[in-house]
C-alpha cells in the first residue's frame, strides 16, 4: 500500500519534468516544494554500494545542471543502505515528515453544531485568487506563486479548491485530489487571525464529504513531524501515520 500511496502522491502534485534513471525518479518543477523537486528512489529495489554511488553522482550532476540542489526523499522502502551513504556524502536531514491515511470516513460524524458566519465554497479549477490565499496563509512568498500555479494546473484527476470564509472574509483553505478511492488532501492553511477556533477541521470535514460524494472512501495527507498543530487535528479526525519520510539535502557547489 505504501509505494501505491506514494504514486498517488506523485500523481497529485506533478512535476513540470520528470526523468527516470535506473528505477529512481528525479522531478524539477523551478524549485518550489521538494517533493516535486527530489530524487524519489522506491521502483529500483536493493543495490549494491557501488551502484547506488554511480545513481548518486547521476542525480547529482542532473540537479547542478538544473541549477538546484540535490534532494533525496526518503522512506522505509528506500533501497537498504541509501540514507547511510547519502550521510556519509555530506547530504543533511531535513523535513522529517509522516504519510498519514484514514481507512474509511463514510461514517465521519458531521461538526455539531452550524454558524451562519461560516461557509465553504469549492471551485473545481484554480483561481488567483484561491492560489494568493493559499499562499498568504502559508507564508510562500510571491514569487514562487508562478511555479505553484503551473503544478495546480497541471493536476489531471478531479480537484477541489475549498475557501473557508468567516463573516465574507477568507480564513482557510485547501485543495483536494481525488484518484480511485482515494483523496489526498493539499495545502491546508488557516490564516494566523483564524487559528485556534477549529476552521481547520470543518473544512477538512467539508472535503471529505465533498469526495465522498464522488466515491472516495480514503485519505491521505502529508504532514511534518513538528507541526504539532497539524497532527492532533489529524489524530481528531481518526487520521493515522501509514509511514514516516524524510529528506536529504546537498547544496550545489556554489549555491
Amino acid at each position: 500500500m505504501a509505494v501505491s500511496i506514494e504514486e498517488l502522491t506523485m500523481n497529485a502534485w506533478p512535476a513540470q519534468q520528470t526523468v527516470v534513471h535506473g528505477g529512481w525518479l528525479l522531478r524539477l518543477a523551478e524549485g518550489y516544494t521538494k517533493r516535486a523537486n527530489s530524487v524519489h528512489p522506491f521502483y529500483a529495489g536493493d543495490e549494491s554500494e557501488a551502484a547506488l554511488k554511480r545513481k548518486i553522482e547521476a542525480c547529482e550532476a542532473f540537479y547542478c545542471r538544473a541549477g538546484q540542489d540535490t534532494i533525496f526523499k526518503l522512506t522505509p522502502f528506500a533501497p537498504a543502505g541509501l540514507d547511510r551513504l547519502l550521510e556519509s556524502r555530506g547530504y543533511v536531514l531535513e523535513s522529517p515528515s509522516r504519510v498519514m491515511l484514514l481507512t474509511d470516513f463514510a461514517n465521519l460524524r458531521k461538526p455539531p453544531y452550524r454558524r451562519s458566519e461560516i461557509t465553504i465554497e469549492c471551485e473545481d479549477r484554480l483561481s488567483y485568487s484561491w492560489l494568493d490565499h493559499m499562499c498568504a496563509f502559508s507564508g510562500i512568498p510571491s514569487c514562487h506563486e508562478g511555479a505553484a500555479a503551473r503544478i495546480m494546473h497541471a493536476i489531471t484527476m478531479k480537484t477541489g479548491f475549498f475557501t473557508l470564509c468567516v463573516d465574507r472574509e477568507p480564513a482557510a483553505c485547501g485543495l483536494g485530489v481525488l484518484e480511485g478511492e482515494y483523496v489526498g488532501l493539499y495545502d491546508i492553511a488557516t490564516a494566523t487571525a483564524f487559528r485556534g477556533r477549529g476552521l481547520g477541521e470543518r473544512l477538512i470535514r467539508r472535503m471529505l464529504q465533498w469526495a465522498a460524494g464522488s466515491g472516495a472512501t480514503r485519505s491521505y495527507l502529508q504532514v511534518a513531524q513538528s507541526n504539532g498543530a497539524a497532527n492532533r487535528l489529524y489524530a481528531r479526525l481518526s487520521f493515522e501515520e501509514l509511514y514516516p519520510y524524510w529528506y536529504r539535502i546537498k547544496k550545489r557547489p556554489n549555491g
